[in-house]
């Protein structure tokens, strides 16, 4: 499996450097504070953020650390750290910027960017985000300029099970127009406007979207940011501004190698909030973006907030009943495993659910091999066993494990490893029933 790359990774290790030489300062001085500030301003740079953004960013933090507090507190080093949390938070954006909701129906989200930025993927994210929150959208494939944008967004449209407005020999305007009549007659609460990017701004494009929203009164225009980009998105992202008085901003493909300056800089440099991240490509990939909790993962404090959202999402809790009932009993078995494993595969990649355990970003991560395909094998041999040997494994006889290995293209060695894990695992939830379960947090993953 590729290593998916953290957009942050880099700057959360050289932060780590950072703290490490400020926690060996037993008390801070004006000097060393000056001396922490400046790795700051030069990690914030090369990570591409703005120099005015980190120029200002740094002035902030400094005064805050050669506050009379800090200087007197008994762990000085962590209340630096505490400011600078606090700082890049703010400037992120301090919390969530949440979508504008219609009280009249359709909602109307209007998505502009420039050419290869992610639009057409993000329309088809946001159509399944709102679908998952029993909403009921639309999808308007306005960009006529790019011959296969019309149909990536079709493809995207049966993908997630949402109707798509597309008409070839038409104006991207006249489309918007027919979109939104369509919307309010098939009753969809929330209608998604693909429009077409250039490979630069220019003027046929700003009229262009300027005539869209006069005619559609979109309530979010959202500027879709590729990520990968760099400053050059904060740069497109302030001309747009300029020219068309977008609501939010979406950061895109941020599952490369990105910096992570354009998510530190653009709020900043356009007074615009981020609203989402992409993080991946599958269509589920799109998160909010919590500033808050963004500047816990930069610095390697982890998150655990979008960790247990993330498990809520993905538990079945009349699963999670019937699961706690049975340890209780000791009647853990392989089929209960099974469940298990299923929902934790619904929270995510396991290497970036890991990340927002506190303490395991960053350096803790390095060297560390997340092998996700040992988990298919579990899989492969608990799918491969009959009912009756999940539910009592120790029917399993040499006959038998030699079986489910052909099944499951694994070894009878594979087999026996997971057989004595389980067992393991049963002795475990056998010694803690003994000791009492009263007071045992219900297991949601």
């Amino acid at each position: 499996m590729n290593k998916i790359h953290s957009m942050f990774q880099d700057l959360t290790d050289k932060f780590e450097g950072v703290f490490k030489k400020l926690r060996g300062h037993g008390k801070l001085t004006d000097k060393n504070i000056a001396e922490t500030m400046r790795e700051i301003r030069r990690v914030l740079l090369e990570a591409d953020v703005n120099f005015k953004v980190a120029r200002d960013f740094v002035a902030g933090v400094q005064e805050k650390a050669l506050g009379e507090g800090v200087l007197r507190s008994v762990t000085p080093a962590q209340q630096v750290i505490k400011i600078l949390h606090s700082e890049l938070a703010h400037l992120m954006g301090d919390t969530n910027a949440a979508l504008k909701d219609s009280s009249m129906p359709p909602t109307v989200v209007m998505l502009v960017g420039l050419q290869g930025c992610g639009k057409t993927t993000l329309a088809g994210k946001l159509a399944k985000y709102y679908k998952g929150k029993g909403r009921s959208p639309l999808l308007v494939a306005a960009d006529l300029q790019r011959p296969a944008a019309v149909e990536q967004l079709r493809v995207v449209g049966s993908q997630v099970g949402v109707n798509v407005v597309a008409e070839l020999n038409s104006t991207p305007v006249e489309v918007c127009k027919h979109g939104l009549l369509a919307a309010r007659k098939a009753m969809n609460d929330i209608l998604i406007l693909d429009t077409a990017g250039r490979l630069h701004v220019d003027d046929a494009l700003m009229l262009e979207l300027q005539e869209i929203q006069r005619e559609t009164q979109p309530h979010e225009i959202l500027f879709v940011a590729d990520g990968m980009t760099g400053q050059d998105a904060v740069n497109t992202a302030n001309e747009f501004a300029q020219r068309l008085d977008f609501s939010g901003v979406v950061l895109t493909k941020l599952d490369g190698d990105a910096r992570g300056g354009a998510a530190l800089s653009i709020r900043a440099i356009t007074n615009k909030p981020i609203k989402f991240i992409s993080v991946g490509e599958k269509l589920d990939a799109l998160e909010k973006f919590h500033p808050e909790r963004m500047a816990s993962r930069i610095l390697g404090m982890g998150d655990v907030v979008s960790l247990v959202e993330k498990a809520q999402f993905a538990v079945d809790e009349d699963k999670a009943r019937k699961l706690e009932k049975k340890l209780r009993r000791q009647e853990f078995t392989l089929e209960d495993f099974y469940d298990q494993l299923q929902q934790i595969k619904n929270m995510g990649p396991l290497e970036d659910v890991m990340k927002m355990i506190p303490g395991m970003g960053g350096k803790a991560m390095k060297g560390m091999q997340v092998d996700e395909k040992a988990l298919v094998y579990v899989e492969a041999i608990i799918n491969s066993m009959t009912l009756d040997e999940r539910r009592r494994p120790q029917v399993l006889n040499g006959s038998r494990r030699k079986r489910v290995a052909r099944g499951s293209g694994t070894s009878v060695q594979d087999v026996n490893k997971l057989l004595n894990q389980f067992k393991t695992m049963q002795k475990m939830v056998k010694r803690m029933s003994r000791s009492g379960m009263k007071g045992m947090p219900k297991f949601t993953f």
